[in-house]
């Protein structure tokens, strides 16, 4: 028995359409049909670009044996980052690690090789953002670092959660494929913490409402991404991205995590041990011993941790580790100088009380490696306005001039020589 006709034809293939076809009307163009079979055959072709893109991508992918080894990609950290021997372990292991699982071959086996995220503890200036833009020169993958702080849950401003990829798409130069394999550096984590360890009563749109939202990201879904940012609307363009393979790294400082650590250790940050175990106990670094119920005392919900199983910790830089950031790294701060005096002909030296006085600075004001560069641009601000233009070659930073300049940029009112 023939189908009965509706009168109708696909504005795409010509064809008639039977009475109980089903038609996608045009929202534009009135009169004007698609029939289902066409509609399917789209949809269809547009999977299978899809998986062309997605297989190309995976032919993009390294062959293990151009990779850099755990060990090289930790002799690359070492060339920037003093210390942090414990993190940069971590971190080359993580790198590689994910490296593996792009290159992995799904129809070898059962088995699938899944990512493990990390989350790094550490106080301010030691070196976790600096560690992240280190191995986002040498990856191959694209990579961005986002901050926790300015994200808030859909539909309070701020922005949205999805941003964070948004980011990494354009990095990869919104090739989809692409950057379903790279890697997001979450910096500020800490500061998306609950305010409490108990659930709270009141809206926390910018703390614990944060954290549910990144569990979807960072276990791995399919997540409808605005290409350009900002607020998610109804009728905006979204572009799907899987995060399956998108490694995410997490740093904070968690401000005062050590009395926790220290409370669980049933020790106090300050006072004396009355057992042997408590003795071994080292108290100028609580951070060594985090452990994730630390985490979850601070404010991170449970769910989130378990989807950070890599913790590493940071440890706070000491007099020598400051001394050795302030000369030795590729771009240590001392050598920028240097080579923005030597762009107007003149050569810059220090000597080596005055890089001890500014250590020591850096370690009473508390701002770890970070606070270096404000001290020693106090000490230059001068010089650099001066001598450019100037018949001066060369000058060399005592500590007495040292002395005298922070003093002039009210750092402080009263210095002990």
């Amino acid at each position: 028995m023939a189908k009965k006709s509706s009168g109708h034809t696909c504005s795409f293939c010509g064809g008639p359409m039977s009475a109980d076809a089903v038609v996608v009307p045009s929202p534009l163009e009135p009169g004007v049909l698609i029939c289902s079979d066409c509609v399917a055959g789209i949809s269809d072709l547009l999977k299978e670009v899809a998986n062309d893109k997605r297989q190309k991508a995976a032919n993009d992918v390294k062959s293990m044996d151009q990779v850099p080894t755990p060990r090289e990609i930790n002799d690359y950290l070492n060339q920037y980052v003093i210390g942090q021997d414990s993190a940069k372990r971590y971190l080359s292991v993580a790198v590689y690690n994910h490296y593996k699982r792009l290159a992995q071959k799904l129809d070898d086996d059962d088995v699938d090789i899944e990512k493990s995220n990390i989350i790094i503890v550490g106080p301010t200036g030691t070196g976790k953002t600096l560690l992240a833009k280190t191995i986002a020169r040498l990856l191959d993958v694209p990579f961005t670092i986002v901050d926790a702080t300015v994200l808030t849950e859909a539909g309070y401003v701020g922005e949205d959660i999805e941003s964070l990829l948004t980011r990494l798409l354009q990095a990869a130069d919104y090739d989809v494929a692409k950057a379903e394999r790279g890697i997001v550096f979450i910096d500020e984590i800490d500061k998306i913490a609950r305010k409490s360890d108990n659930p709270s009563i009141t809206r926390d749109v910018s703390g614990e409402g944060v954290q549910q939202g990144l569990l979807k990201l960072l276990e791995g879904s399919i997540v409808n991404v605005p290409p350009q940012g900002g607020r998610k609307h109804p009728e905006a363009k979204m572009i799907p991205v899987d995060t399956k393979n998108i490694l995410f790294i997490c740093g904070g400082a968690f401000d005062g995590i050590e009395r926790k650590i220290a409370n669980r250790l049933n020790t106090h940050v300050v006072g004396y041990a009355t057992d042997s175990n408590k003795q071994k106990i080292k108290r100028d670094n609580y951070l060594r011993y985090v452990a994730p119920q630390d985490l979850k005392s601070f404010g991170l919900i449970p769910e989130i941790i378990g989807r950070l199983p890599i913790l590493t910790h940071l440890d706070p830089l000491d007099r020598d580790a400051l001394l050795r950031v302030l000369t030795e790294p590729k771009n240590a701060i001392i050598k920028q100088y240097q080579k923005m005096f030597k762009m107007d002909g003149v050569e810059l030296t220090f000597d080596q009380s005055a890089l001890e006085l500014i250590v020591d600075k850096a370690i009473e004001y508390k701002l770890g490696a970070r606070g270096l560069r404000s001290i020693v641009e106090s000490i230059m601000v001068d010089s650099m306005y001066d001598i450019p233009g100037s018949d001066i070659k060369s000058l060399n930073i005592t500590r007495d001039y040292a002395l005298e300049q922070i003093q002039k940029a009210h750092f402080e009112t009263d210095i002990v020589q």
